[in-house]
């Protein structure tokens, strides 16, 4: 491990004191959320920034807010662990919850932010398909003023978002979903929490009465196309049908066709794909059945219907 070159360090009190930091200084700065990604690289992957201007002590940056039309705001620098514990969250998207439980370990989650995770655009963020499906969209405050924009167009590519040097993400707003809306979040990955995901589905669905006919359906995937998608092709197969093992199987199959996989030294593109369909059929199939308390993730991933 290289030892890192000396750099500033600011600390601004508002959002508009660190962007004017950022104009000041010039190219080689990087913005400070969590830290848990900029740490790293600039101690393992040979980052060398000319200074660094430290979010943290932004109080409008943090918390997590309940509007009167059931949105849900969420600062940049809310961390996974009050994401994880949210009695607000917990309640109305538990699948959202649990997504944040599955980042690293519980030191890594109180340092980790919610803003910094959507910004590093690592293409397995476990939060990011949940959110896909929630409709979130992600606030920036830049030189022009805020721009608001869908999560789903916020990513460009891996690492890469459609954020210009000196732009802060500041919130992401969660529009009001129906109150019989349901949604489950599956990781695969060879250990709890720890690793990174191979790959994630996240579905939400509303579904009418016993018979389970489903009338809105959102399916979107991590760790299996440069960016977090949403599978488009999948989802209206969905519509209008009852949730059947047999449906459920066919959509899997259609949104393992959608993503575009890579081979690397964790998984192979085609081990990918098939985790894709036998996950997204899971992850439909639970959404529909209901959520259960205190069932584990694991347990969740490997019920059989």
């Amino acid at each position: 491990m290289k030892r890192p070159e000396p750099f500033e360090v600011f600390q601004p009190a508002s959002v508009p004191e660190a962007r004017e930091f950022f104009r000041k200084n010039g190219p080689g700065g990087h913005f400070l959320a969590g830290g848990t990604d900029l740490v790293i690289a600039i101690k393992e992957k040979g980052l060398v920034p000319r200074y660094v201007v430290d979010l943290k002590k932004i109080p409008s940056l943090s918390g997590i807010r309940e509007s009167c039309d059931g949105s849900l705001t969420i600062g940049a620098l809310t961390t996974m662990r009050e994401i994880e514990t949210s009695s607000v969250i917990r309640k109305k998207y538990p699948f959202l919850a649990q997504s944040a439980a599955e980042v690293g370990s519980i030191q890594i989650r109180n340092r980790a932010t919610i803003g910094g995770n959507m910004a590093n655009a690592t293409p397995s963020a476990d939060v990011a398909p949940a959110l896909l499906v929630l409709n979130a969209k992600v606030k920036i405050s830049r030189s022009g003023g805020e721009k608001i924009v869908l999560l789903e167009e916020f990513f460009i590519g891996p690492g890469k978002t459609i954020m210009e040097p000196g732009d802060i993400l500041t919130e992401i707003v969660i529009p009001p979903t129906p109150p019989d809306f349901r949604g489950e979040y599956i990781k695969f990955s060879p250990r709890e929490m720890m690793d990174l995901a191979y790959v994630g589905v996240a579905v939400g669905v509303v579904v009418d009465g016993s018979r389970k006919i489903c009338r809105d359906v959102r399916i979107a995937l991590g760790a299996v196309s440069p960016t977090p998608i949403r599978a488009r092709k999948a989802e209206p197969l969905m519509l209008n049908q009852g949730i059947t093992p047999s449906l459920a199987e066919r959509v899997g199959e259609e949104a393992s066709n959608e993503c575009k996989p890579i081979s690397d030294v964790r998984s192979s593109a085609a081990y990918r794909k098939e985790m894709v369909r036998v996950n997204t059929k899971r992850a439909l199939l639970n959404a529909a059945a209901g959520y259960v308390e205190n069932l584990s993730w694991t347990a969740r991933r490997d019920r059989r219907y």
